[in-house]
Parts: C-alpha cells; structure tokens; sequence
C-alpha cells in the first residue's frame, strides 16, 4: 500500500531537541520514554507539516529551543502517490514561520495538497465536556483534512466578523458598513456550514459496517444562534440581529457558535454523559472514521499522530487499535510512557526511545524488546 508517509524528520532547535534526526518506514512508530522527555515534541512536529498552528496551537516564539533562542527548524522527507517531496519550515528568533515545499516557498495551506496528517493528545480528552469551542476546532480540523480551502473560507469569515464586531463594539448604525461586511461572512459561512456538512457525513459514513472495536458516534450539528443554512438566510439573519448585536457588542449567529453534538449510538447516551473511557473511545472511533474517509477518497491513509493514546484503554482495546491501524496502513507515530503499552503491536511497529540528557531530548533506535 502507498499510504502517506514521514521517511525522515529532523529538528533543529525544536522544543526541548538540540538536534534530532529519526529516519522512519511505513509501519507504527512506537516512541517511549519518562514524562517531560520530548516525546511530544516529536509528533508536534510532524503536525507542523500540516496546515495550522498544529497540535498545540503554539505561536513561532513557543517552539524555539531555551535558553539558546536562535530559531528553530523542522526538516521533513515524505512520500506521498509514489513521489518524494521535502518539506522545511521554521521561524528565525522573532520571525513568523516560513514553509517551503520542495525548495520553493510556500504558504501553509499548500501543505494538505501533499500531506493529510490527523492527530489525538490528551487535551481533547475532555472534549465533550468543555465548552463548544474545543468541539468546533476539533470539526474544522477534520473537515480540513478533507476540503483544505475549508481554512481559506474560515479565514474570510474570521476577518468580516472581526471588522463588524469592531463597528458593533463603537456603536457604528450605518447600515452600508454592516452591508458589506455581512455579504462576506455570508459567503465564506456558507462555505464552512457546507465544509462541515460534508465532513459530517463522511465521517458517519465512514463508521457505517466498520469492523472495529470501538464504539460508533452519531454526530449533528447544531447552528449557532439560528437555523440558517446557506449565504441568503446568513445574510438576512445578521442584518436582522443588529440591535441585539449592538447591545452585545459582538455577533450572536452564524457558523462560529455552532455546537458539535455527539452520542454513543449503542447506548443512546450523549457523549458528555459517558465515562472517560468510553469518551476516550469514541474520540479514538472518529479519529479511525476520519481516516477511512481519507483513505476511501484518496486512497492513501493519513499520517496518524496519537499522544499518550493508551491512556484509558485496556490492553485489549490498545491492541483492537494497533489491529486497525495496521489493518489501514497508516503511518502513525504513538507516545506512552512505557514500551510494555505497545505489546499489542509488536513486530510490526519501530521503536524509539526517549530520554532527557543533560537538559536535551535524545532519541535513540531500540528494536523490540
């Protein structure tokens, strides 16, 4: 299978990594190690070769190596429908964060023409019970991975309401203003309601006859302050709330307060009301949707990034997951803290190890043991 795949990393300066490189196959990459060694940092990494502020969402300056500041780096082989690509980014000291794909420079959304990467840390394990935000961003990045001008159009939309929000908070009336600026988020909100729709139905369909171990979400979504679907109904619904936007301050409808809604089909229990675990799995059981979705549309898998992904699962469901993810062919790059929480995947999988030296992260090679 030509699935997707990171053949060699390497930082420089990166986080806690003076300097590491890792030259890595197609199989599951295992990494382990002690807490606040660097493993992390690593899949962090790889999330950059993606559009976004990846899995952290760190600004430039977060990622530069303490104390010596000199900016950072990120080199990156990967093999994408048989061809070879080499992407680098990073940032000088102070400087925003430059892309360059095969020695020209780009932008980042250029990156998801080349690599679809999917990723799952342990700050989204409260994901159903935090606020609607966090599930909103969590759609977006799916629905990313499938429409990558989807960030475009967010973007567009970002900007309009961004400007309105500013003419609400001074009290402006004029009504041409509101116009113009309404037409945009109009447009571009339309765009991401149907982005979103789209990424909706893949993914459920993606859970229809799957043969995994993992519990299936029935997903909705719900429209932020009024049922309005597609740019006219966007556009008269923001013209008619001006008074109560002006008395806000900041616009109350459209597609940034839609809410993610999810339940545990087979129990017929919201997402939010579940145990950890069973919240644990069926994040697991969309990010394993996403990526079949991925897979039957471009038939490559996408890069898979799972941070402490054993945490909350027994070992038979650790390895139901190594199962499916070989069974997919995907590339993914897991961190635990033991190397005994990879049991389930065995041979199949690369290992690396870890270890903070001297105040930087080391990463060694470790055949199974």
């Amino acid at each position: 299978m030509n699935g997707l795949r990171v053949t060699r990393l390497q930082l420089s300066h990166f986080r806690s990594h003076q300097r590491a490189e890792v030259v890595a196959d197609a199989r599951p990459v295992a990494i382990y190690g002690p807490n606040g060694a660097g493993k992390t940092n690593l899949l962090e990494a790889i999330s950059l070769l993606s559009p976004g502020r990846g899995l952290r969402r760190a600004g430039a300056d977060d990622l530069v190596r303490r104390p010596e500041a000199l900016g950072w780096r990120v080199f990156a082989d990967v093999t994408a429908k048989r061809q070879n690509h080499e992407i680098v980014t990073g940032a000088e000291a102070g400087q925003a964060r430059t892309v360059q794909l095969d020695g020209k420079t780009t932008t980042q959304t250029a990156l998801a023409d080349v690599l679809r990467v999917l990723w799952l840390v342990p700050a989204m394990d409260r994901l159903w019970i935090e606020g609607a935000e966090g599930r909103r961003r969590f759609l977006d990045r799916a629905t990313l991975s499938f429409v990558p001008s989807h960030a475009e159009a967010t973007l567009r939309y970002d900007k309009a309401m961004r400007e309105r929000n500013r003419l609400l908070k001074d009290m402006v009336r004029d009504a041409h203003w509101y116009g113009a600026l309404e037409g945009r988020m109009a447009e571009a909100g339309a765009e991401i309601q149907a982005n979103r729709a789209l990424t909706i139905a893949a993914l459920l369909a993606a859970q229809q006859d799957a043969a995994t171990a993992f519990p299936t979400a029935t997903l909705s979504l719900v429209e932020g302050g009024d049922d309005v679907q597609g740019a006219g109904p966007l556009r008269e619904a923001l013209a008619a709330g001006r008074a109560r936007d002006l008395a806000a301050g900041r616009t109350l409808v459209g597609p940034h307060r839609s809410e993610l809604d999810a339940v545990f089909a087979d129990k017929n229990v919201a997402a939010r009301d579940c145990s950890t675990g069973e919240q644990k799995a069926l994040l697991i059981s969309l990010i394993l949707a996403n990526a079949r979705a991925l897979m039957a549309e471009t038939g490559q898998p996408p890069v898979l990034l799972l941070d402490e992904v054993a945490a909350h699962l027994d070992s038979a469901r650790r390895a139901a997951l190594y199962d499916e993810i070989c069974a997919l062919g995907a590339q993914a790059w897991m961190t635990g803290t033991e190397v005994q929480l990879f049991e389930g995947l065995g041979t199949r999988g690369q290992y690396l190890e870890v270890n903070d030296v001297q105040g930087a992260s080391v990463v060694s090679e470790r055949n199974l043991p």
